[in-house]
């Protein structure tokens, strides 16, 4: 179906008479939900997208007195947020890409077109400072839900991998994170990585974070290890490919796409990933909606599927031990 596209006429009657920061953020959450527009990349709700079109167009913070939401606007103002609202419904280009600004972890990151728009939810995990798997040797800070074996040395990591960094968003928020670890970022888009410094300068990470232009695991070293390997590759199979919506299609197809079935990238990083990490290092990889096609590609190994309170799944934990034990299976896979 078409998609729908709003009138230039409703557009002015809107500068003309809505006047606060309130009705600028009401008109949105009506304008994006009658015509339609795809929500995912960043935002889950129309009333969260739309004020974060208001408040981010108008350089105010999410935690802006509610009191300034009563605040009338400038025409210049108004203006500003009709114009992203246009392309927001039109073009349907993704409110990331229009502001250049999009949030993971509470922390604000440059995007553009180079890279995707942050959505993972391992964020929780960052925040959570991956406990208590680093404390007392379990990876899900949620309830006790998916318990991996225990450690008899639990760590505090030191070093750690980021596998299709993209913007560069995990590597800086497990540097925020562990102040005192190091992370090693690896693209092997180019463009990415560029995107990638313009973040690390901004948050003054260059001390934690090293960009590396690689082929997954291809330029690492192989004697360097890590106490924990986290990937948010390319998963969507060639099924979702096909019918993504249009605001997707506004992203590097590179970063999406991972074949037939999602996991090209991820039989890769299982097939590797035991020789670099420590004794008690963990792999945290998400693959989305290619999570039943990972089943059941290895349906004999126990894959700890993480659970998270602010929603979101398809992220699954390994240890290192469990992936030296399965490393002669992910390879065979890789193989065929």
């Amino acid at each position: 179906m078409d998609n729908l596209t709003i009138e230039q006429e409703t557009l002015n009657e809107a500068m003309q008479h809505l006047q606060t920061i309130r009705d600028f953020i009401r008109f949105g959450v009506t304008a994006l939900r009658s015509y339609e527009v795809h929500l995912g990349q960043g935002t889950e709700d129309f009333f969260a997208e739309s004020a974060a079109m208001v408040l981010q167009s108008l350089s105010l913070e999410w935690s802006a007195d509610e009191q300034i939401l009563d605040a009338k606007l400038l025409p210049s103002e108004k203006q500003r947020i009709i114009d992203v609202l246009e392309k927001r419904i039109n073009q349907r280009i993704p409110l990331g890409y229009l502001l250049n600004l999009s949030y993971f972890a509470g922390q604000p990151y440059y995007v553009d077109e180079r890279v995707l728009i942050p959505r993972s939810p391992v964020a929780e995990l960052i925040e959570n400072q991956f406990n208590p798997f680093f404390s007392n040797g379990l990876a899900n800070a949620q309830g006790g839900v998916n318990q991996l074996p225990h450690t008899d040395h639990p760590i505090e990591p030191t070093r750690m991998l980021d596998l299709c960094t993209g913007s560069g968003c995990i590597a800086i928020a497990l540097a925020y994170a562990f102040p005192d670890a190091t992370v090693d970022a690896v693209d092997i888009s180019r463009d990415a990585l560029e995107v990638a410094a313009i973040n690390v300068d901004y948050h003054n990470k260059e001390d934690q974070v090293s960009l590396i232009e690689s082929n997954l695991l291809e330029k690492i070293p192989a004697q360097r290890q890590y106490d924990l390997i986290i990937s948010n590759p390319p998963y969507v199979d060639a099924s979702d490919m096909a019918d993504l919506p249009q605001e997707f299609l506004h992203e590097p197809e590179l970063a999406l796409a991972a074949g037939r079935d999602g996991l090209d990238l991820v039989r890769h990083i299982l097939a590797q990933a035991a020789d670099y990490l420590t004794d008690n290092g963990l792999l945290v990889i998400e693959v989305g909606n290619s999570e039943w096609a990972l089943r059941q590609a290895f349906a004999k190994i126990k894959f700890h599927w993480l659970h998270f309170n602010r929603g979101g799944a398809g992220v699954f934990a390994l240890t290192a031990q469990q992936c030296r034990l399965h490393q002669a299976e992910f390879k065979a896979a890789l193989d065929a």
